[in-house]
């Protein structure tokens, strides 16, 4: 079998075409009847996004049979000299904005990493609260997956560096140029919901 680039490998184990989990179906014994079959890749809009107070990156991807293109995406910036309450308003407006785009299907959350400063992880938590709140206003699925999963899942090794992420989301996305650091990984949060998450099974 000729080597494929790993751009290639990627999207094709997006796409469900991945040559390992095909070699292994080939090897497992036929199904039942009663076996409802392998699960589906999502396909649809999905919302990325790294929560954070001050600088919360967002991007809206969609994902299709021939792969994935980012739709849109933007880091909200907000001023150190807000009031945290007014900070979280603009998150959830933002985040609310993005979802008003018709077809969302799941949002998709980095989860907040440990910090050993319990204010820092009181006012990620809190920011992370305002986006679970704007998807739970629409009535919309959220997934959280940790930076160390997502790393593993876009780039491959789970301590990898930002600017890794960026680059490896740009390679993969067939972009002009790296995006900013926070739109960057609310990219690779999507994807790693892309790549993870599957149709459950009919019945």
């Amino acid at each position: 079998m000729p080597r494929r680039s790993s751009r290639a490998l990627w999207t094709a184990k997006l796409l469900g075409q991945d040559p390992e989990r095909a070699s292994a179906r080939a090897k497992a014994p036929a199904k039942r009847d009663s076996d409802p079959g392998p699960r589906r890749a999502f396909r649809g809009l999905l919302l990325g996004v790294d929560p954070s107070l001050r600088g919360t990156g967002l991007a809206l991807l969609e994902v299709g049979a021939a792969g994935v293109r980012v739709r849109a995406s933007r880091t909200l910036r907000l001023a150190r000299t807000l009031p945290l309450a007014v900070c979280l308003g603009a998150i959830f407006r933002a985040v609310d904005e993005a979802l008003a785009e018709t077809g969302v299907r799941h949002v998709a959350v980095e989860q907040t990493i440990y910090v050993q400063n319990f204010q820092t992880a009181q006012i990620l938590g809190a920011a992370r609260g305002a986006v679970l709140a704007a998807a739970a206003m629409r009535g919309l699925e959220v997934f959280e997956y940790p930076p160390l999963r997502v790393k593993q899942a876009v780039v491959g090794y789970g301590r990898a560096g930002k600017d890794q992420v960026a680059r490896t989301v740009a390679q993969h996305l067939g972009l002009a140029k790296a995006l900013p650091s926070d739109e960057a990984d609310a990219v690779a949060v999507a994807l790693c919901h892309a790549l993870t998450w599957h149709e459950p099974p009919a019945g």
